[in-house]
């Protein structure tokens, strides 16, 4: 099992700055990403990504995982960045996202994606990585854990696996679904994304009561990590765990000491299930 930290809410640090606080805060590696606007950009992937390794590796760290944008085998630079990837020995790679755009299409765009993984399928095992398909909530095809094993049945998990969020899974199933959609999901869990919510109401001027979601600390959020990783310990998960510490309002060094609160939470919860095993 490896416990990485999601790069992105870093990025003003740099890739040294970032190592340093990654290396500080006792993960075992980085979840960077490598996508417009990431650490490094997709056509800079052949170039960059070595040196970006080493800057991990003169820390003890390792490059955990990738976050990229690729959603199709036909996408710019897909080449570059798995195969890069496999030549680096970076073994899991976070896919894109496909939009679920309007009612009445989600049939469809279960075939599309489909197809496009089938093609990603191929590349992966060209290359020896593995590609995750990641359940976000929201407008995302992958809003429904139950959609998200339509599109990986049959897929092999070694190339292509479920990157479970139980954050955005609980947002879309608060009570037991995102129970339920982990165990349907159970032979293709192989990473999984640490990050929380919570509820807050709205009222409008005129009286109407409306309900939104704000990132929230572990320990304040409405996901319950014990039973998650509980279920985690039941498939016996030893893949990729990627805290993401995704504070919109605050600066990197404010992150970082929220990260080590989460930590304090996280660790604690690890250690009495996965590695009880």
């Amino acid at each position: 099992m490896l416990l990485v930290m999601f790069a992105k809410h870093l990025q003003e640090l740099g890739i040294d700055g970032m190592a340093d606080a990654i290396a500080e805060l006792g993960f075992d590696g980085v979840d960077l990403t490598v996508r417009e606007g990431g650490s490094i950009a997709p056509e800079d992937a052949k170039r960059l990504l070595p040196s970006a390794m080493k800057v991990f590796e003169e820390r003890g760290l390792c490059i955990g995982m990738l976050t990229t944008s690729i959603t199709s085998p036909d996408d710019e630079h897909v080449e570059d960045i798995i195969g890069t990837a496999g030549e680096l020995g970076i073994k899991f790679i976070k896919l894109g996202y496909w939009r679920y755009e309007s009612f009445g299409t989600v049939k469809e765009r279960i075939s599309e994606v489909r197809h496009n993984l089938s093609g990603l399928e191929k590349i992966a095992e060209r290359y020896g990585v593995t590609l995750g398909v990641h359940t976000h909530s929201g407008n995302f095809i992958t809003c429904d854990g139950a959609i998200t094993f339509m599109l990986l049945d049959g897929f092999s998990s070694e190339h292509i696996c479920a990157y479970i969020d139980p954050g955005h899974m609980t947002i879309e199933g608060g009570l037991c679904g995102w129970k339920a959609c982990i165990d349907l999901l159970g032979d293709y869990v192989r990473m999984v994304a640490v990050k929380d919510f919570a509820w807050h109401m709205e009222r409008s001027s005129s009286g109407e009561v409306r309900w939104r979601v704000e990132a929230a600390p572990l320990q304040e959020g409405i996901t319950r990590w014990g039973e998650v990783f509980e279920c985690l310990s039941m498939l016996g998960f030893d893949g990729i765990i990627s805290v993401h510490s995704e504070y919109p309002n605050m600066t990197a060094p404010q992150i970082v000491e929220q990260t080590k609160l989460d930590l304090q939470y996280l660790r604690p919860i690890i250690e009495r299930t996965l590695r009880r095993r």
